[in-house]
């Protein structure tokens, strides 16, 4: 059998290990670097559930509280931490044509005290859902892609009641903000730390706010932002709606241009631009149109650049938004992004910056490998085969004494047991009051 040159447990296992110490320093005691450490490990190693409890077990410790407290009440760096997952994507994946890339993703919650949680409408059921919401910047080159930050969205059915923030641990003065305004603060501190980009893209969440391209377009970044089909237009005849101008349009308008590599191949378009002006912002404006060369579907983009570009730079743009889907797909299934069980404030902010750490650490081992020729009839690797190659050959678990898991086995039904009494006593006592 070939070995793939690619394939190095020895190099990964040491830079696993250089990626824990370069973070160490923003936890105040050794026993929480040391649980970041195994925390990280356990986000990554495949585990059927993904909780504190199955965390604790995997690190080879005797109950889940310690975890629990690591959450929510050790002592962190929680800002210093979040700029070190940005300086580590900005600094493996620097790139000055990089694109950054805004999206929210969705996480559906029983109950009212999650904090953020709500009725909503979310991507991830494509409905209006009890959910949290929460914002998620993405940095995309060539090289590779991963999150540099993100943001809980907390609807102003949580601002105007102080008591259900209290209880959540929402910390005093956060004022609601739209999604886009989220968007617009993590772009500026990312700009203002130094990361390279030139472009920025986003849905149409982002595309009909115009704050955030104002914002955008002042920075000198270019931007490719989603707008829905009634969007309006200024033309000379007056405010037109994006739809009315696309079906005007003769056909030799039309372009054929790829919007990069897909699955099954080059994601071919018809596309058309047409000249215009956004609140007297300098720089080139578009009205940007997509149409499905099968279907004649229609999409609208409002386009921007600080300076004249090839209108397929527009195009390759475009097509890098979806880099974002990529990311919330495998952070959650390769870094358990989505399987926080926490309700407070603090604890959500902290699984999911871990989770963003692990996602990050597997999106540039994979970038990394990529720069090795794999073996003749391989492709190359995945960031879903790397996180298989490392659970098994890089960073794996020492099997557990047998005593561990059946004591494990006794913590996880006692628990149970005491849940099961206490629900059937609520319901008792519902009962008899009624």
């Amino acid at each position: 059998m070939a070995v793939c040159p690619s394939v190095d447990p020895d190099r990964w296992r040491n830079e696993f290990e250089g990626f824990a110490s370069r973070i160490g320093g923003r936890f105040a005691r050794v026993e929480s670097r040391k649980r970041a450490r195994s925390f990280l490990r356990g986000l990554m190693a495949g585990l059927p559930r993904v909780n504190c409890w199955t965390l604790a077990e995997h690190a080879g410790e005797t109950s889940p509280g310690g975890m629990r407290h690591f959450l929510a009440g050790a002592v962190w760096d929680d800002d210093g931490l979040r700029t070190d997952l940005r300086d580590y994507v900005a600094e493996r994946f620097a790139d000055a044509e990089a694109v950054l890339v805004i999206d929210e993703t969705g996480d559906l919650k029983k109950g009212k005290m999650t904090v953020g949680v709500q009725r909503q409408y979310t991507g991830t059921a494509e409905r209006i859902e009890n959910a949290q919401v929460a914002v998620y910047l993405t940095y995309a080159t060539p090289a590779g892609h991963a999150f540099l930050d993100n943001a809980l969205y907390l609807p102003q059915s949580w601002i105007s009641d102080p008591a259900r923030c209290q209880a959540a641990g929402v910390p005093d003065g956060v004022a609601f903000r739209t999604k886009p305004e989220l968007a617009r603060t993590m772009i500026a501190t990312a700009l203002d730390a130094g990361v390279p980009a030139r472009w920025a893209t986003g849905d149409e969440v982002y595309g009909n706010d115009p704050a955030l391209r104002a914002a955008l377009a002042r920075r000198g970044l270019g931007y490719v932002l989603a707008v829905a089909k009634t969007h309006q237009i200024d033309t000379k005849a007056g405010k037109r709606k994006a739809i009315d101008l696309a079906v005007t349009l003769p056909e030799p308008a039309w372009t054929w241009i790829s919007a990069g590599p897909g699955a099954k191949g080059q994601r071919l378009y018809d596309w058309a631009f047409i000249a215009t002006s956004d609140q007297d912002l300098p720089g080139q404006h578009y009205l940007m149109i997509r149409r499905n060369i099968h279907t004649g579907e229609y999409a609208f983009y409002r386009a921007h650049s600080p300076a004249p570009v090839p209108l397929a730079a527009f195009v390759r743009v475009a097509g890098i938004r979806w880099t974002v889907e990529d990311d919330f797909q495998n952070s959650k299934e390769l870094a358990a992004l989505d399987e926080h069980q926490v309700r407070r404030w603090t604890s959500w902010h902290r699984w999911t910056l871990l989770a963003m750490l692990a996602h990050a650490y597997l999106a540039v081992t994979t970038a990394t490998a990529h720069d090795t020729q794999p073996a003749d009839g391989l492709i190359p690797l995945t960031v879903n085969e790397v996180r298989h190659l490392l659970v098994h050959l890089a960073i794996p678990r020492p099997t557990p004494p047998t005593a561990f898991v059946l004591a494990w086995s006794w913590w996880r039904r006692h628990h149970q047991a005491h849940a099961q009494t206490s629900h059937h006593d609520r319901q008792a006592t519902a009962l008899q009051l009624n």
